[in-house]
């Protein structure tokens, strides 16, 4: 297949990604999250309960939204394999899956370092962690992610920026002939 036929699904895919509903993800990983962030809650003992998007612990009643899930995680993880030159479809699946499952993983962790300092700290702390966690260990973390991918699957590509050089590469080579 041509390299502008690549390139063409790729920008339509990543197009499609960007018309889709951010909730729709939020809908399909909210339930895996809670459910999976409840297990180590539960299995250290403390009282937890689900119902919905809520979580209630020790009379607090914490609403689940779509930045709890991590939502735009994913969806910037999906973006940035999109947009990235070289990678064929079935490695860029393993990246997907491999890097959601980290982010899956250290959502899990981070929702239950919240819930029991919540319960050992009370509500300040909480408040504290939470926007400590939200507006800067979460970006540093998904960039953290990101390099590890790059650097595993040895992708030499950078998102767009790859794909941008080579198409005035390419139209360059037209003017010339």
């Amino acid at each position: 297949m041509k390299y502008e036929t690549k390139l063409m699904i790729r920008a339509g895919a990543a197009l499609a990604m960007m018309l889709i509903p951010i909730n729709i993800f939020h809908i399909l990983l909210t339930i895996p999250t809670m459910y999976l962030s409840y297990l180590p809650i539960i299995l250290m003992g403390y009282k937890i309960t689900i119902t919905g998007n809520i979580i209630e612990i020790g009379g607090h009643t914490l609403r689940f939204i779509s930045a709890c899930t991590a939502t735009s995680a994913y969806y910037l993880l999906a973006i940035l394999v999109l947009l990235t030159k070289d990678i064929k479809f079935k490695r860029g699946l393993k990246i997907f899956i491999v890097g959601s499952l980290l982010i899956l993983a250290m959502n899990i962790i981070r929702i239950d370092i919240l819930l029991i300092v919540l319960m050992e700290s009370g509500v300040n702390m909480f408040q504290t962690l939470h926007i400590v966690f939200w507006e800067i260990l979460s970006s540093l973390y998904v960039a953290a992610v990101w390099i590890f991918l790059v650097r595993k699957y040895k992708v030499k590509s950078i998102p767009a920026i790859s794909d941008i050089k080579e198409l005035y590469k390419k139209s360059k080579l037209k003017v010339k002939i």
